[in-house]
């Protein structure tokens, strides 16, 4: 059973989480920090929103947790370096909630531009003043989008069918699908001097924070209006403040504030300001559609080992995941071999992906192999979202390559380790779906299945040596399963790869580096398929 962990208390959309038989769950909503340490022990999963937050001592006070969830897209909340130290991954749901988001951003803009809630609040005070609140239309206005992401988009979208010219500032954004849409993406202080509203979609990172402030205000146009939806410290709410009472600024939707519930309250009771309470992903269908697919996330992860939505940790689709996990096997065993067979602190690592594996994210593969080849070394709890964090730390430069030939093979990989004292190479590929193969070790033809035991020999390629490794091994009483040979050429260097059922000890390993001709004995010891 997987122990789970809620820090709220919705139970709507977590059905097949809940009926799992592999699962139980606790709820313990809004935990303090000395509970919440207390909680994430003998825990594998925790699942937050966005009030929680999980810091390093959080982090550090779990002994067993291997997920963290959030319900919803942003996971600023969450200390993502901590848990990728630890191996934890941590997913978030980034299409869940980006109708709702996108909707109440436009219901956002539509209020200030027509001055909703103050007319709704006069009213109330049957008073009938409709003079006292003129509004604009968006017609025939500019829209600048500061983040062309899936809220953005849908924001786009929507707003050109009000008649807006859309302009937009985000480095990753696709320039042929803005085009598409009519959006002209350009740079970022181009949006400020342009822009008679400005709507904030960009993630919360080092780059964005106080990204609005007097400077960037000060470029804008006169009388500008401003919408956030996204992250309340993008914006430094003291600037904004005395924009709007310069009346620089024209007026302030926010959604969103630097802390929540706000210490500070001067920037909702500032006048010209209309906000909401962190409501922009609150709709029945938004939670919903969030706990369903964070149910299947979960479930995924701890039952079929798949990664989705992964924000600390590269993902490839269901699809791509299935076709790709034979070779995924395969460079876990090419590197859990390489561990023990190389000599002296590892400093390069050169992987090369060649035939068909070219045509694929290789990013997967390549953690598969630092898992297998880390595992072994470290002898620590080494996955996917550690792995490449653990060999950076080390100082191990790791070099990926694509070649469109393969050879022989449809597919193949190469993998060479290069210490302070030696060089291993190994090179395999899958036969068929179920059948890896080694078909090089070092430059020498070999074919060998990556499975249970077998000794690696290098050895003088002459007569008697092959014949006393065999003489060793029966005396021993070690069963000999299979037997590879190979050599560059004769009487030169050789390698001799011998197939056992048993773990072999260290006296016959000593034996065996004895026999005259053998250079060096390395055990290996690889899982059964």
């Amino acid at each position: 059973m997987y122990k789970i962990l809620m820090t709220y208390d919705s139970l709507e959309g977590l059905d097949k989480l809940l009926v799992h038989k592999d699962f139980t769950i606790e709820i313990h909503p809004k935990p303090s920090i000395e509970e919440f340490k207390k909680l994430i022990v003998g825990c594998d999963g925790l699942l937050i929103r966005s009030e929680v937050k999980v810091d390093a001592d959080i982090i550090a006070a779990s002994d067993k947790l291997k997920f963290i969830g959030r319900a919803g897209t942003g996971v600023d909340n969450v200390d993502k370096i901590a848990a990728t130290k630890k191996g934890i991954v941590v997913a978030n749901v980034p299409g869940g909630n980006t109708i709702s988001a996108a909707e109440h951003t436009i219901g956002l803009m539509l209020s200030m531009a027509r001055n909703i809630p103050q007319a709704y609040q006069s009213l109330k005070q049957k008073k009938w003043d409709r003079k006292d609140f003129m509004g604009t239309e968006l017609s025939g206005k500019t829209l600048g989008l500061i983040g062309l992401g899936r809220i953005g988009m849908e924001v786009a979208k929507r707003m050109l069918a009000f008649g807006m010219k859309i302009i937009a500032y985000d480095p990753f954004a696709n320039y042929e699908i803005a085009k598409h849409y009519d959006i002209d993406l350009i740079p970022f202080e181009d949006v400020l001097i342009n822009a008679d509203y400005i709507s904030i979609h960009s993630p919360l990172n080092d780059s964005t924070r106080g990204l609005i402030n007097a400077e960037t205000i000060s470029k804008m146009k006169d009388g500008v209006r401003i919408i956030n939806c996204a992250r309340g410290p993008i914006i430094n709410e003291k600037d904004l403040v005395q924009a709007i009472k310069s009346k620089k600024v024209r007026a302030a939707a926010l959604d969103v504030f630097a802390k929540e519930p706000p210490d500070d309250w001067d920037i909702i009771t500032t006048e010209n300001v209309i906000a909401t309470p962190h409501l922009a992903a609150s709709t029945e269908e938004a939670q919903v559609k969030i706990a369903q697919e964070m149910s299947e996330v979960i479930i995924d992860y701890f039952t079929k080992g798949i990664i989705r939505n992964a924000v600390n940790v590269p993902t490839v689709d269901w699809k791509t995941y299935k076709e790709m996990k034979p070779y995924i096997d395969l460079l876990s065993k090419i590197g859990l071999f390489q561990a023990q067979v190389v000599e002296g602190g590892i400093k390069e690592i050169k992987l090369a992906y060649c035939g068909n594996l070219s045509n694929y994210q290789t990013t997967p593969l390549t953690m598969a192999y630092l898992q297998g080849l880390l595992s072994h070394i470290l002898g620590m709890n080494v996955n996917f979202v550690n792995a490449l964090v653990l060999a950076k730390e080390r100082g191990i430069k790791i070099t990926e390559t694509k070649e469109r030939q393969a050879a022989d093979y449809f597919s193949l990989v190469k993998a060479e380790i290069i210490t302070d004292r030696d060089t291993n190479t190994v090179s395999a590929t899958m036969f068929s779906a179920t059948m890896p193969r080694f078909v090089s070790i070092n430059n020498l033809g070999v074919d060998i299945e990556p499975s249970g035991g077998m000794i690696i020999i290098t050895n003088e390629d002459k007569p008697g040596v092959v014949g006393s490794v065999g003489k060793v091994l029966g005396d021993s009483g070690v069963n000999i399963a299979g037997m590879n040979l190979a050599r560059k050429s004769a009487g030169g260097e050789a390698l001799t790869i011998i197939e056992v059922d048993d773990v072999i000890s260290k006296e016959v390993v000593s034996k065996l580096e004895k026999i005259e001709g053998v250079k060096r004995v390395a055990p290996v010891r690889l899982e059964k398929d």
